[in-house]
């Protein structure tokens, strides 16, 4: 079993003793904990809490709960059901809420679910927010509600309609073109609320047919729902037969990205925002962000357009906070994140879709003549295992002293800057695992200088 406690939230494998998975007890203590924390930011005073949750098989158990704590704390629930991680930021100030829950485990087996934690602008607690709430859940520092004082839950299901109707609506989101480019698109949803939503949102921008994979929100995930290439060979073999102009693969909460390109081969992950980014760029020029593990590709193509480039911490509240300070018109992250301040502050893949088929339409380019215009750059993915014998501040130390004489950024792990290539590791905040991403021009290049780390560690 697994629990990780987070400034994001807590998420762990369903089921266990208390304190060593995510079992009944550790979800009313987090809710409770969370509602405590935004009472005392209210002044004392109680108000609305806004809850959504993907299709997980455990989602409806943990949604009782943490509905039930909520009331129990004197929390009125605007319970939105199904819906994605973005169109419950956005509901949260919709529906002016003191802030939100979203109970999804993202990209994370189906054993796993989690509680991710938004405050009132629909947003992701800060680090300090969320170092709160832990040591409020630690200490079981909260008060229920008495009976005359308990809250209500009220349900709304119109959110994911709105969200539809506001990417719709974008300036540079073109319909018209969308729809005069006859499309046909493939999307894999991996049986979670992305095959509820993305299908509307593809006809109501106007696609001609839509080719539903995996789109029954049924929790039982067809595949890893990870969205990279291992785990989408189904719809790289539909694409390879010639059967649509793109194919989209979504997360099981659909804030990440993944696009297959006509011939059956992956866009890769990294380039979902590179794309989008290069097409926001060439018509409302601005600065960009992504964090330290994406690719230099953003970086590159920012610069041609004249703009400035920063790079953040890996997490969307870090790139979130980054963007502020920059003005950044467009950001995001590697795993197909792609954040647009337009609408709002969240990776939102119906963003995502939307901008990528007006970029499409309006360049007449087939998928794989718009990739073929990017820097070329491959980005290897590569992980350790974590034990409880395993010190991952001596491993970092380590790592930085074999590489002293590169450029080392260690606000986040350690990234190291060679002049034709970079690695990044650090600490997972949502797995039991040290992540070890490194890019080169060629994935040869990258899977080597990943194995050259690797050596490192090991001589720990």
């Amino acid at each position: 079993m697994s629990l990780i406690k987070s400034i994001s939230g807590i998420r762990g494998t369903i089921g266990g003793r208390s304190g060593e998975g995510l079992g009944g007890v550790d979800i009313v203590k987090f809710a409770a904990a969370y509602a405590e924390y935004m009472r005392r930011e209210n002044g004392g005073a109680s108000g609305r809490i806004v809850v959504g949750r993907d299709a997980r098989i455990s989602g409806k158990m943990v949604d009782h709960l943490v509905t039930g704590a909520l009331m129990a704390m004197g929390m009125d629930v605007i319970n939105i059901g199904l819906a994605t991680t973005p169109t419950t930021e956005l509901a949260v100030t919709g529906e002016k809420a003191l802030g939100g829950i979203i109970i999804t485990a993202s990209h994370n087996p189906v054993q796993w679910n989690a509680l991710k934690l938004l405050d009132s602008k629909g947003e992701f607690l800060t680090d300090e927010a969320g170092r709160k709430v832990i040591e409020i859940a630690e200490k079981e520092d909260f008060t229920f509600a008495e009976v005359f004082d308990l809250g209500g839950e009220y349900h709304n299901d119109t959110w994911g309609e709105r969200h539809i109707d506001m990417v719709a609506a974008l300036p540079l989101v073109d319909t018209e073109a969308i729809r005069k480019a006859g499309f046909t698109v493939a999307l894999d949803a991996v049986n979670s609320v992305g095959g509820v939503v993305i299908p509307r949102l593809l006809r109501r921008l106007g696609v001609k047919e839509v080719i539903e994979l995996n789109c029954e929100p049924t929790g039982h995930f067809s595949h890893t729902p990870e969205p990279i290439p291992e785990n989408l060979t189904q719809i790289a073999d539909l694409m390879k037969e010639g059967r649509a102009d793109v194919g989209f693969v979504v997360d099981p909460d659909v804030d990440r990205l993944a696009i297959v390109m006509e011939n059956g081969e992956m866009f890769v992950e990294e380039y979902t925002l590179v794309a989008v980014a290069d097409y926001v760029l060439g018509h409302t020029p601005g600065s960009t962000v992504s964090n330290l593990s994406s690719s230099r590709a953003l970086r590159d193509v920012t610069r041609a357009h004249g703009c400035d480039y920063s790079a953040a911490a890996v997490g969307e509240v870090n790139v979130v906070a980054k963007m502020k300070e920059t003005g950044a018109i467009i950001g995001g992250e590697g795993n197909g994140g792609v954040i647009y301040p337009e609408l709002h502050y969240g990776r939102d893949a119906l963003v995502g879709v939307a901008l990528f088929l007006t970029l499409m339409a309006k360049s007449g380019k087939k998928v794989t003549e718009l990739k073929a215009g990017y820097p070329k750059y491959a980005i290897a993915k590569n992980k350790i295992q974590l034990t409880p014998d395993i010190d991952v501040d001596a491993i970092l130390e380590a790592v930085k002293r074999k590489f002293a004489n590169e450029e080392i950024n260690d606000i986040d792990g350690v990234k190291i800057d060679f002049k034709d290539c970079w690695v990044h590791l650090r600490k997972s905040n949502t797995e039991p695992i040290i992540r070890i991403y490194s890019e080169a021009e060629t994935m040869d290049k990258a899977e080597k200088l990943a194995e050259e780390i690797k050596t490192v560690i090991a001589s720990c």
